[in-house]
């Protein structure tokens, strides 16, 4: 034992220590490091092109989206659209161009290894935010399609009101009391949608029942000329009045005219309507009578009279 410790104690104790230490692990990494560094020297011409190569690619899309601003305010282009369009472009320019830097960046990469290489990312990415792309797409083919514009009343659903705006994903609708639904263009795009404004006028109609004794066609020249008159009924389009059907107790006119298509148009216009009819049948003396009940028993009722007066009540007698 101290023959094997007389070299070492010959050196002093700074040498026992580092015959003792393997600095293979730390020549490996100093190694490494130095590998790093000269790649990164290496590549600091193309990291410097990839940087200006990004802020060119930015420098054109500012420049396409000042240029389509300009067209598209000469053509008077929807809003909606508008914006649909921009963030496509510049969409487009952004992804070409941080693919070309992602190639100057990295020499030994390819555009179609990129291409490749985003393509299989892109399975994950799309089954990860399928409902956004779906939406996505919704609003571009609505605002390309144009089925509706920013102001028209709508209804899809049960839901019912003003469309105040049209986005890439959502389409606001102010509904008639005021509440404000945000629909996805998904939903709109799967359902049907009514455009209640897409023309000026909208036809209506109300339902008037005469009584069985009236006289059916002089009671169709009184609601005919109870309805020509009125200032919200359209006076370019026929009044279409028709006996419809035997009712239970009358007989059934569907009354039918044409004005406003805004929801608050049609109800000032029943308003008007139906206050013209019951005075017109009123003045003409045409019976709008009440529902009818006749009732029948299995077995027969007796009816008893009662006396006029009550002198003659044999209870009290």
């Amino acid at each position: 034992m101290l023959s094997a410790w007389a070299p070492v104690q010959e050196r002093g104790c700074r040498g026992t220590v580092l015959d003792f230490l393997d600095l293979k692990p730390l020549a490996i990494l100093r190694e490494r490091i130095e590998e790093l560094l000269r790649g990164v020297v290496t590549l600091l011409p193309n990291l410097i092109a990839a940087v200006v190569f990004i802020i060119v690619t930015w420098l054109l899309a500012a420049a396409v989206r000042w240029l389509l601003s300009s067209v598209v305010f000469r053509k008077r282009m929807r809003p909606a659209l508008k914006n649909a369009l921009l963030v496509l472009s510049t969409t487009a320019i952004w992804f070409c161009g941080l693919l070309i830097t992602a190639t100057i960046a990295l020499p030994g990469l390819t555009p179609g290894e990129a291409l490749a290489g985003l393509g299989i990312g892109s399975i994950a990415i799309g089954l990860a935010f399928k409902d956004i792309f779906e939406k996505f797409l919704a609003g571009i083919l609505i605002m390309l399609r144009k089925p509706m514009r920013i102001g028209d009343f709508v209804t899809c659903e049960g839901i019912t009101g003003k469309v105040e705006d049209i986005t890439i994903r959502d389409t606001f609708i102010r509904q008639t009391d005021g509440v404000l639904v945000m629909l996805p263009n998904a939903f709109l795009y799967k359902n049907p949608v009514h455009v209640l404004t897409d023309l000026d006028m909208r036809r209506t109609t109300i339902m008037v029942g005469i009584a069985y004794g009236e006289n059916i066609g002089e009671a169709q020249k009184v609601l005919q000329g109870a309805v020509e008159g009125l200032q919200s009924v359209d006076k370019r389009r026929p009044i279409q009045i028709f006996a419809k059907a035997f009712g239970s107790s009358s007989i059934d006119f569907e009354v039918t005219w044409w004005t406003g298509s805004r929801p608050v148009d049609i109800r000032m216009s029943r308003d008007e309507v139906v206050e013209a009819v019951k005075s017109a049948l009123d003045k003409a003396g045409i019976e709008i009578p009440f529902p009818y009940r006749t009732l029948t028993f299995k077995e027969s009722l007796e009816v008893a009279q009662m006396s006029e007066s009550r002198g003659d009540d044999p209870a009290r007698s």
